[in-house]
């Protein structure tokens, strides 16, 4: 049984592989007719743009793995559940639906660097070791260590290559290894080796309300017992991780990736489904995100300035430099050319003080002060963001919560990808001329089928005069 040693001169914990009737050059054979199995089974997400990035941070990672140097190989397949697979001699797998559930490049690569450490740690033709001498004999086994026996009659007995569960299918043990190797190489790579166990203990609380889409990483990747202790442990004696600047772009990978029709589950796949049944209203009527959830939630701002509800499906992202507050759904996020971050679906949330603070509660308030700070509010969008401009015409009274508001709508082309995209900028003043606007956010052949959600947005959409603003 590999051994875990701490070793205090290193100032990391020691894993030692264990036993193995395979060479490392077998194992790479074992790898390539596998990995060719599983790719007759099992699609690839064919978009270089996805491919690419995924096999630029793996490269990174694998550069600094222990253990044989492996030509490391790695592919993002085409389904739904949330699970990453590892062959022996380095070829790993990512399903798509993991690839939409990470939330960071750290997520990722703590999920990569895991998957990275079953290789270098030879888990899976150490399985199928113990396997074969368990149902050959010691008697054979010299045989094997001989070269009398090939790696393909070997594998052959134990299930055949492609997706075999010894490959696959690791004890708790094994995975407490892979946790302690990852962390090395997550440490080594310039990440925080945390993140790889908070999304593996995020997964095991979101299996309780779907357990179908998490059912194939948790039976391959039994959770050991205080996962996120170790990691942790681990961690404090590596110190601090070196800082390394990020590949970048996961939020334009998931946008992409949220593009295409709905991927198959493993399960559905092996019953010859290529696509999810129900595929056709996964995502709305003409929408190229998954469709906005019936259900809402209460979203409250830090400071109290207001609260909205959005769909339960949609995520928040707070501001720490002013009151805004971001709500997306999943893909709604794509780097632009410039490398900053561009919502492509959503509601923007913020205070605005126009005319460089010139309107003050001495104004008095009213409708015309609230057309004169809306247009100075939509001259300064246009400013920040060339690619915009006014759409003439489009002014009109818009209820926001219940009270008077103005709307006004931009149009333009998104700077992530080009497609042409419609703002809503709706506007409320509050009593010291300052406003609050609320920007409703979607490509322009989407915008109808948002329609009902932003409208159930704004009529939610309540302040409170009496919190500090600035």
């Amino acid at each position: 049984m590999p051994l875990l040693v701490a070793c205090p001169a290193a100032a990391q914990t020691v894993v030692q592989p264990g036993f193995n009737v395979f060479t490392v050059d077998q194992d790479v054979e074992i790898g390539r007719q596998s990995a060719l199995q599983v790719e007759k089974q099992i699609p690839t997400l064919s978009d270089p743009a996805i491919q690419s990035y995924v096999a630029s941070l793996g490269a990174r990672l694998a550069a600094r793995a222990p253990g044989p140097r492996f030509a490391y190989h790695f592919k993002v397949v085409n389904l739904s559940d949330v699970n990453a697979f590892a062959l022996p001699g380095g070829y790993v797998y990512v399903h798509r639906g993991l690839l939409e559930q990470v939330r960071t490049e750290g997520e990722l690569a703590g999920v990569l660097a895991h998957e990275i450490a079953h290789v270098a740690l030879r888990h899976p033709t150490n399985q199928a070791s113990k396997a074969y001498l368990a149902q050959a004999g010691l008697g054979l086994l010299g045989g094997l260590l001989d070269g009398r026996s090939s790696s393909r009659r070997v594998v052959g007995a134990l299930g055949g290559f492609g997706l075999n569960t010894l490959f696959l299918k690791f004890s708790r043990t094994m995975e407490t290894q892979a946790d302690v190797v990852g962390t090395q190489i997550m440490h080594r790579a310039g990440y925080d080796p945390m993140e790889m166990a908070h999304f593996f203990d995020a997964l095991s609380r979101q299996a309780g309300g779907n357990p179908g889409r998490f059912a194939v990483f948790l039976s391959n990747h039994p959770a050991p017992a205080d996962r996120e202790a170790r990691v942790r442990r681990e961690a404090l004696m590596l110190g601090r991780p070196t800082p390394m600047a990020q590949i970048g772009g996961l939020a334009a990978v998931q946008s992409r990736s949220h593009r295409y029709p709905p991927a198959p589950s493993l399960a559905q796949l092996a019953q010859g489904q290529t696509a999810p049944a129900g595929a056709a209203s996964a995502r709305g009527e003409g929408l190229s995100i998954e469709r906005p959830s019936s259900t809402f939630r209460v979203v409250q701002q830090p400071q109290g300035l207001f609260r909205i509800e959005r769909p339960d499906n949609w995520t928040v992202h707070v501001s720490t430099r002013d009151y805004g507050v971001t709500i997306v759904p999943r893909g709604g996020i794509i780097a632009s050319t410039d490398g900053h971050q561009h919502v492509t679906h959503g509601v923007i949330i913020n205070h605005y003080v126009p005319f460089e603070g010139s309107i003050g509660s001495s104004d008095g308030g009213g409708q015309g002060s609230l057309e004169a700070a809306t247009d100075d509010l939509v001259l300064h969008i246009e400013e920040s963001n060339p690619s915009l401009r006014r759409v003439a015409g489009s002014e009109s009274r818009r209820s926001i919560g219940g009270r008077p508001g103005l709307a006004v709508d931009l149009a333009g082309r998104a700077p992530g990808d080009g497609t042409e995209e419609q703002i809503q900028v709706v506007t409320e003043e509050l009593p010291d001329g300052h406003v609050l606007y609320v920007l409703l956010v979607a490509p322009r052949d989407e915008f109808t089928a948002l329609g009902p959600t932003f409208d159930r947005m704004l009529a939610s959409f309540q302040t409170d005069v009496r919190a500090m603003h600035h």
